[in-house]
């Protein structure tokens, strides 16, 4: 009965090792030229609600830009207690969630509905009930709002170079127990 339960263990462990990850990629264009691009990764398996949310999330990245010059960016490695960290993005259409789809603050990617907590030299985006807007240096960039039920597509890629700073690396079972 135990080496059954250990080769079940064993082959699970094995698909969860083997699952695919599902990567999307997203632009957005705000304002006054100001736009956002950037992608999430998340194991498809592992999703157990409709939405697929910040926890559920292994690589996430935004780069920011007015004119096409950069003005800032964020990845989920900075993630810490202070951050302001919401996602609901819908796999089955390919969109992020917009205000008034019954969520509050559907998006808070490192920015707070005031605007103002995206960190010293720092970058944010959110969508709230006032408007979509990006926050840089601690500032809300009023510039660059667009109304908050402005559609928020994204598209399925199969290949995306993440930054280095984008992922967390899942952990490795047993190789962290004392005396390995």
């Amino acid at each position: 009965m135990m080496i059954r339960g250990l080769a079940l263990g064993l082959a699970i462990a094995a698909s969860t090792a083997m699952a695919e990850p599902v990567t999307y990629a997203f632009e957005w264009t705000g304002s006054g030229g100001y736009a956002v691009k950037g992608a999430l990764q998340y194991d498809d398996e592992a999703i157990t609600d409709r939405f697929v949310r910040e926890q559920d999330l292994s690589c996430f990245v935004i780069e920011g830009s007015k004119d096409g010059e950069a003005v800032g960016r964020w990845a989920l490695t900075m993630l810490n207690e202070q951050t302001s960290w919401r996602v609901h993005f819908d796999p089955v259409v390919g969109r992020f969630l917009v205000e008034g789809e019954g969520v509050w603050m559907p998006q808070a990617w490192n920015m707070d509905g005031d605007g103002i907590d995206c960190g010293a030299g720092g970058f944010g985006f959110n969508i709230g009930n006032a408007a979509q807007d990006i926050c840089v240096d601690n500032r809300l960039i009023f510039e660059s709002q667009v109304a908050p039920e402005e559609p928020f597509p994204a598209v399925r890629m199969e290949d995306f170079k993440f930054p280095r700073d984008a992922c967390i690396a899942p952990p490795l079972l047993g190789w962290m127990r004392p005396g390995n």
